[in-house]
């Protein structure tokens, strides 16, 4: 059985609740990643991701020294180093998310699970498998549809 403390990336970048959303964005610029853990120290409060600063900050017209705590999700999946690789990708699965934060018994951040990871060091079978079932589409909510929206294009008229 493989544990989490073996594929895990160690030595996260982490942000603070009270960085800047534009903090958090350059720093994904510059890492080439999507989302950043959130601490208050070591202690894990949340997740932001390229998704909730376009989502909560942008699409809102917010300031881009709004407080990452005040756009983050903070409702994360996580995991413990001792866990079963096998059984958090099945999680990850359930939960259509590609990379999960591993905590201690404290909830102190020591790393991040991605399927890059298990792919690359683990069993990139059990990866691709995990993969497939989050990448299937999802069926886009249309009931809050601004005008941004606009109409479906891609086709002839």
């Amino acid at each position: 059985m493989t544990r989490v403390s073996e594929l895990m990336t160690r030595g996260v970048r982490t942000l603070s609740p009270s960085d800047s959303v534009a903090l958090a964005a350059q720093a994904m610029d510059e890492l080439d990643i999507g989302s950043v853990p959130v601490c208050d120290g070591q202690r894990l409060m949340g997740m932001v991701t390229d998704r909730d600063i376009v989502l909560r900050v942008v699409a809102q017209k917010l300031s881009l020294e709004t407080a990452v705590s005040d756009v983050m999700s903070k409702d994360v999946k996580w995991c413990t180093d001792s866990d079963n690789v096998e059984t958090v990708m099945d999680e990850m699965a359930g939960y259509q998310i590609r990379r999960m934060p591993v905590v201690d018994g404290d909830r102190r951040l020591v790393g991040m699970l991605s399927l890059g990871d298990a792919a690359a060091k683990g069993d990139a079978g059990k990866a691709g498998d995990t993969l497939n079932i989050i990448s299937q589409p999802a069926e886009p909510d249309r009931s809050k549809q601004s005008a941004a929206s606009g109409p479906a294009g891609g086709g002839a008229s």
